[in-house]
């Protein structure tokens, strides 16, 4: 079987082609909006397999993106046999807004991909690498299919908690791979807490030296950062950093004194901090310097702010902040506080060219927003009555709410995932597409690499299908079942520690330990 890649120049259209040698029909994990497979089936032969790209095709040998991933699926798609071919390297920018559909034709001799841009191509080798199977002697085989298929959200992101609990590179690059193989293309990498700040600042190093758990085996150097993003890109997925104050930044204020509020009780400093001192100048400078470093080490142009969970305790009991609430007129109403800092930040951003990403919070305070600020939706069950008042107002909305899987229950919880619906709430056309995805959240007070892939996968594979796929042919759980049964044990051939869905077996069991 031979893969060709074609990508016309003048349409940009990129089409791989794979040569195949002629009952059983494998699904897609996350399901493709059409779909049509035969019961006739094709042989693959290691050996005689490639990928080639189209003669007229404007990405040929030395688009790193997919010299890299045709390397990469070679060994997925035949597992048991390692011959593969050199890929030369080559800069390619990532961009959210390109098209990402894809077509997909199998037929007896050759397959068929083609797709306007590397990304989508990158999601179809994915789906063609689900479609080949082995019988119980060894032999590869695929069936006729057709596909058409096409994200159903823009945004389909997976959120990882690095402060709570160190993770190690390994576990980042891992997580990034089985993101891949689920069609998530956003890595929401909440870098830095309340715990610890593990980033290594080249402006600020002692933020690190002094904030994380330890100064040198947990934390992520620049290098760390250059290769998580790389590795990320490859992979068709978008790193967005979040830097959440002014709450969440009781490590911050270890290496950068002067920053958390001070403070007070029966009149006098109790040695305790508090929130973000967002009072004085030297606040806002510091986080002008460091939201520049953002801009210059993430590429990407979203940045998370955070705006969640600030406690007003402090502020109320510092005579300094008082008196500054008295000048600005905010009376006692501490969220007017937290708007004006929050609407200096959101600024400082966009003076950077990057656009906002913040918490419900930030909304749900009254806060003066600019327009291109992004919403995240994470607090309770009654997320449809925020998605109606933020869409009405005209902001684009990410949904995490239900999709806080580090809580865990007894059973399928799978199938609570799998339920959300994001835009089954009240409001115009017009509002519902002002949705544009949403994301898993992994937070990490009782998670570090021990339990991180299990408990992550395949539970999350319930959100990449519902932000993914067609909602009204994937509404049926039982109809599901089968088939993530199946990519679980796809995702263990992998190396992907993926937890049972059920009482069963694995073809190929992991044999990763």
């Amino acid at each position: 079987m031979r893969l060709t890649a074609l990508l016309p120049v003048r349409s940009c259209l990129l089409l791989v082609v794979v040569s195949v040698c002629v009952q059983q029909v494998h699904g897609v994990w996350p399901l493709p909006q059409q779909l049509h497979q035969s019961a006739d089936r094709g042989c693959l032969s290691p050996q005689r397999f490639s990928f080639t790209y189209g003669r007229d095709s404007a990405a040929q040998t030395g688009c790193s993106v997919l010299d890299a991933a045709f390397k990469r699926y070679f060994s997925i798609i035949f597992p048991d046999f390692t011959k593969g071919s050199v890929i030369n390297d080559k800069i390619f920018i990532l961009g959210w807004s390109n098209p990402l559909t894809y077509n997909l034709s199998v037929s007896e001799g050759q397959a068929v991909l083609r797709s306007v841009t590397v990304w989508g191509a990158l999601r179809g080798l994915e789906s063609f690498s689900q479609l080949v199977y082995q019988d119980d002697y060894g032999s590869y085989f695929i069936n006729k299919t057709e596909i058409v298929d096409f994200p159903r959200f823009a945004f389909r992101g997976l959120l990882l908690d690095t402060s709570r609990h160190y993770l190690p590179l390994h576990a980042i690059l891992k997580t990034l791979d089985a993101m891949a193989y689920s069609k998530f293309n956003v890595f929401h990498w909440h870098i830095v807490d309340d715990p610890s700040f593990p980033y290594q600042s080249r402006t600020f190093p002692d933020l690190s030296n002094k904030g994380a758990f330890h100064p040198f085996t947990h934390i992520y150097t620049q290098s760390d950062v250059m290769r998580v993003i790389e590795h990320a890109r490859m992979r068709g997925i978008r790193v967005v950093p979040e830097f959440d104050s002014p709450g969440h930044t009781q490590s911050w204020g270890k290496g950068q004194p002067g920053l958390l509020t001070p403070c007070y009780k029966g009149g006098v400093p109790s040695g305790s901090f508090g929130p973000v001192d967002p009072t004085i100048d030297t606040t806002y400078k510091f986080m002008e310097s460091l939201l520049k470093e953002v801009k210059f080490v993430f590429p990407d142009s979203y940045v998370h702010l955070g705006g969640d969970e600030v406690s007003f305790a402090c502020w109320q009991s510092n005579p300094n902040v008082r008196k500054f609430m008295e000048k600005m007129g905010f009376g006692k109403d501490f969220t007017k506080l937290e708007s004006f800092y929050m609407e200096s930040i959101m600024n400082m951003t966009a003076a950077l060219n990057r656009t906002s990403i913040v918490w419900q919070d930030v909304f749900d305070y009254h806060e003066r927003i600019p327009q291109d600020t992004v919403l995240e939706i994470w607090k309770g069950e009654k997320y449809q009555a925020e998605l109606s008042r933020m869409t009405q107002a005209g902001h684009r909305v990410l949904l995490s709410a239900p999709w806080y899987i580090n809580h865990i229950s007894y059973g399928q919880d799978w199938r609570n995932s799998y339920a959300v619906q994001p835009q089954n709430f009240s409001g115009t056309e017009e509002q519902k597409k002002l949705v544009i995805g949403g994301e898993v959240a992994m937070w990490g007070e009782y998670v570090d690499a021990t339990n991180l892939t299990p408990r992550l996968w395949p539970r999350a594979c319930a959100a990449a299908e519902r932000l993914w796929s067609n909602e009204e042919k994937t509404l049926n759980a039982d109809l599901a079942f089968p088939r993530l049964e199946e990519f679980r044990c796809e995702l263990l051939r992998r190396g992907i520690q993926a937890e049972p869905l059920f009482v069963g077996h694995c073809k190929h069991e992991y044999d990763g330990l």
